[in-house]
């Protein structure tokens, strides 16, 4: 199990920098001078307007604290991925918001898009597991067990088991934008997803070492226990 203090969530970016900036700079206020360390669920590029400052800035993260933040592969990072290796997935990945992360780039082609910015993608994780949470991007299969889920899955699914089914895990995931603009809890699950590329925040969900379930969330500008969150 990963003893550090503190483990921040952080839900969908989508380009979305000066939120993933703020975002962040409010968590490491919110910890203090505790360790802690960010769990990002995926989705860094297309649709918002800075998907190369995004990729730019969690690269440098990486590099900065390589035992500090985990980044997980989103499935918009797939359909960038796909459109590099196959010419006929371009199309898909531009009616995807894909138009917008070459903008970012200055590029107009796929094939234009930084060598290394791609590699570090495609090495992206599809999940992490800490003891107590399962963080992926867009949910799991529950009649898979954990260690044996399917990229297809983690990446796409939208359906989710009833909140009876306990997994073992906390289920950590993005993915499925939220209309309520805040995070959505469940017994044994949690959306991060709140909407920022859409005009939400962007979310955090903290989490300490001795509890599977966040204490608190920060959305956008607000600190929100987690017991004002509606299940």
């Amino acid at each position: 199990m990963d003893n550090t203090a503190l483990t921040f969530a952080i839900g969908d970016v989508h380009g979305c920098i000066t939120k993933l900036d703020d975002l962040m700079n409010r968590c490491a206020d919110y910890a203090g001078a505790q360790p802690h360390r960010f769990v990002m669920l995926g989705d860094y590029i297309d649709r918002g307007p800075d998907s190369q400052s995004v990729v730019g800035r969690l690269r440098k993260l990486c590099e900065q604290r390589p035992g500090g933040i985990v980044c997980l592969m989103g499935n918009h990072e797939e359909l960038l991925l796909s459109a590099v290796y196959d010419p006929s997935d371009v199309p898909l990945w531009m009616n995807n918001g894909g138009d917008a992360t070459l903008r970012s780039y200055g590029v107009n082609t796929v094939a234009d898009l930084p060598a290394d910015d791609i590699e570090w993608i495609r090495n992206l994780r599809l999940c992490h597991d800490d003891g107590l949470r399962f963080f992926v991007h867009a949910g799991i299969d529950p009649v898979v067990r954990l260690d044996q889920q399917v990229k297809a899955v983690m990446l796409w699914t939208r359906t989710h088991a009833p909140d009876t089914f306990d997994p073992g895990r906390f289920i950590v995931h993005g993915h499925t934008p939220l209309h309520s603009k805040c995070p959505e809890q469940h017994p044994h699950r949690l959306n991060l997803d709140t909407g920022a590329v859409y005009g939400g925040p962007l979310s955090a969900a903290a989490f300490t070492a001795d509890q599977a379930a966040p204490i608190a969330f920060l959305v956008g500008a607000k600190i929100i226990t987690a017991s004002d969150v509606p299940a």
